[in-house]
């Protein structure tokens, strides 16, 4: 057998393993706090009749769309320990994907709302329905459809995005591949089951993701 995999254990695809509910759960933090931000945002971005909101939320989103994830990261991080602010690692690298998260997700929010005809809004309101009852009956039907493709496309690029942790030393799964490839000189071996598990983290949510476009088809 090669030295190359005398010197790969079971107990470095454990510590990979690890690595990879890291990964999903800095993931899953922040596309759940995320999509509060993102609900707030994509709201306050369609309410015409506040044009301050509007300009508020349209700051925040070309703000944090249009910097580097990276960078955001390091203001968390190193920025505020200047400041007298020291957050740990998860919060430094949480609260930027959060943050990022509901601006890509508020247009993604703004994007469903805005595809409802305004025929359905006026005929919803000509039945004396409020806002939440718009919302829920009229606007949510048509709005989910239209955002779950894009959600889970974001959702899988999320994902990818919680690797670049390794700059405050947080090992997630690319971290731990990189300390595995360094202690065993498995780079390729190590670096393709850590690729293998990426792939088993979003294949599943693009198979999700088509059943419930499937499902949601059926009961429009």
């Amino acid at each position: 057998m090669p030295e190359i995999f005398i010197a790969f254990s079971y107990k470095d695809i454990l510590f990979l393993l690890q690595g990879a509910l890291v990964t999903i759960a800095m993931c899953a933090t922040a596309f759940s706090c995320g999509l509060v931000v993102a609900l707030v945002i994509g709201l306050i971005r369609t309410a015409r009749r506040f044009p301050a909101l509007r300009w508020i939320g349209g700051a925040y989103v070309e703000i944090f769309r249009g910097t580097p994830l990276l960078m955001q990261i390091f203001i968390a991080y190193f920025g505020l320990s200047i400041l007298g602010l020291n957050l740990p690692p998860f919060a430094a690298v949480s609260i930027p994907l959060i943050l990022y998260t509901g601006a890509y997700m508020g247009e993604i929010v703004r994007a469903g709302v805005e595809a409802v005809p305004r025929g359905q809004w006026e005929a919803g309101r000509s039945l004396g329905m409020r806002y939440h009852q718009l919302m829920r009956y009229v606007v949510a039907p048509v709005a989910v459809r239209v955002m779950i493709p894009p959600s889970v496309g974001f959702l899988v690029q999320l994902v990818k995005g919680t690797s670049l942790a390794y700059v405050v030393g947080y090992v997630e799964l690319t971290r731990a591949g990189y300390i595995v490839s360094q202690s065993t000189y498995a780079t390729m071996l190590v670096f393709t089951l850590v690729g293998a598990i990426y792939f088993g983290i979003n294949y599943p949510l693009s198979l999700a993701s088509q059943r419930m476009e499937v499902r949601l088809q059926r009961h429009a």
